[in-house]
């Protein structure tokens, strides 16, 4: 296990040299997997383009060849909220954004052992958020000075796929996991928690966990390709610097997720594709128990306490990819889902308004030359506001809390070939 951390902390560092480890879509979890993926929605389980397939489909690796891949994402979220309402001082709006970009890299490799087995790895950011408000959304209610939040995760992932019969590939990946998360400004829950001098404003902490990627790809007819693939519950160590802000005394695992997908050509330069992702937020204490628990005897922090009140989200992705010459593939794609904040949840999302529904994507490949390739993508995130009802408790004023969330993100990758 020591060893595992060394490779971790030194992938850590690498990370942190290029900018943030992640800040993510989905929720917190991102919407897709590599600069191609990306500007195909981030539809990937039957449609492997390239080392990152392993964050979604690991059986997608024997697609791979022998390639290293290396990107990396400049991520500019638009985040706020606004109190309406309550008791305890004038309607206010507030904007999150006092840190605004956000690098976001990803590297992968692949070889061919044979014909039909491939290893490899992929380093990526998993998931994330950010808020950083200048005027602190809780001062009303006696927080001090500004309200900041800041929750990031790295996988580093070595995986296998073999294929055990023609056209027929399974694939397994074990994510190493890092997170690090820090938070200030929430004094004002102090008296809500079981353990209120590690409930914020404590710097930052990390922690280490580990889960694993099965994956199935299969040729179904020489058109049809279908996918599928399921990752288990990350178990991660708690935040101890957070326990009194986090459910199971600073506990945040990475929620089980799974993903069904099918790519169909059209014509031979022309390919739809699309993917069905379960994310299963409502099952990880310290992100699915809503405000409530307080009412029931379940401070912050405690075995049972509040979380973030989030719901299982699931999301429809579905994109184009044409093959408009022997040197350039473009893509495009649309992805919807139901985003997970319930409306009497918004008042604690202010610092996490993960609510983004919608998100249209183009990218495009050049081939340099017969080793090597770039790679762009855009990617447009929809705004949402989701608007308080029945938010903020009677006991702080009542009144209602909205929160929004709107983002851009610019794609760059390079591949090799060896």
């Amino acid at each position: 296990m020591s060893s595992v951390r060394v490779l971790l902390r030194a992938s850590v560092a690498l990370a942190i040299a290029g900018g943030s480890l992640a800040h993510a879509t989905n929720g917190y979890l991102s919407h897709g997997y590599g600069i191609k993926a990306k500007g195909a929605a981030g539809v990937g389980a039957a449609l492997p383009q390239d080392t990152l397939t392993i964050a979604t489909n690991p059986a997608g690796l024997i697609e791979a060849g022998h390639r290293s891949d290396l990107g990396v994402e400049l991520f500019v979220p638009d985040r706020g909220g606004e109190i309406k309402g309550n008791a305890f001082g004038p309607d206010q709006s507030f904007d999150g954004n006092g840190t605004e970009y956000f690098l976001i890299p990803e590297l992968g490799h692949s070889h061919l052992v044979c014909d039909d087995l491939a290893v490899g790895f992929a380093m990526y950011g998993n998931g994330g958020m950010n808020t950083d408000y200048d005027k602190n959304p809780y001062a009303r209610f006696g927080s001090k000075g500004n309200s900041y939040m800041n929750f990031e995760q790295l996988f580093i992932a070595p995986a296998m796929a073999w294929e055990f019969s023609p056209g027929q590939t399974i694939g397994l990946a074990l994510n190493l996991a890092y997170q690090r998360f820090e938070a200030k400004g929430l004094s004002a829950f102090a008296p809500l928690s079981a353990d209120p001098a590690n409930l914020a404003d404590n710097g930052t902490d990390d922690g280490f966990g580990a889960g694993v990627r099965i994956g199935w790809l299969g040729q179904i007819t020489d058109r049809l390709t279908l996918g599928a693939s399921w990752q288990s519950t990350t178990r991660m160590q708690e935040f101890d610097r957070y326990a009194g802000l986090f459910a199971e005394q600073g506990g945040f695992d990475i929620p089980e997720n799974y993903v069904l997908g099918a790519a169909f050509e059209l014509s031979e330069a022309t390919t739809l594709a699309l993917d069905w992702q379960t994310i299963e937020y409502n099952d990880v204490a310290s992100v699915g128990n809503d405000l409530g628990q307080l009412f029931l005897g379940n401070p912050l922090g405690s075995d049972n306490g509040p979380g973030f009140g989030w719901q299982d989200m699931s999301t429809l992705k579905i994109a184009v990819l044409h093959r408009y010459s022997d040197r350039v593939t473009l893509r495009a794609g649309y992805s919807r889902g139901d985003q997970p904040v319930p409306r009497d949840q918004t008042f604690f999302n202010i610092i996490a308004p993960g609510v983004v529904e919608e998100h249209a994507s183009l990218g495009a490949t050049f081939a340099v030359n017969e080793r090597n390739e770039l790679s762009i993508a855009y990617t447009h995130g929809l705004e949402e506001e989701v608007r308080g009802k029945g938010s903020i408790p009677p006991m702080l004023g009542g009144g209602e809390a909205n929160i929004s969330l709107a983002e851009d993100s610019f794609g760059l990758a390079w591949w090799m070939r060896y």
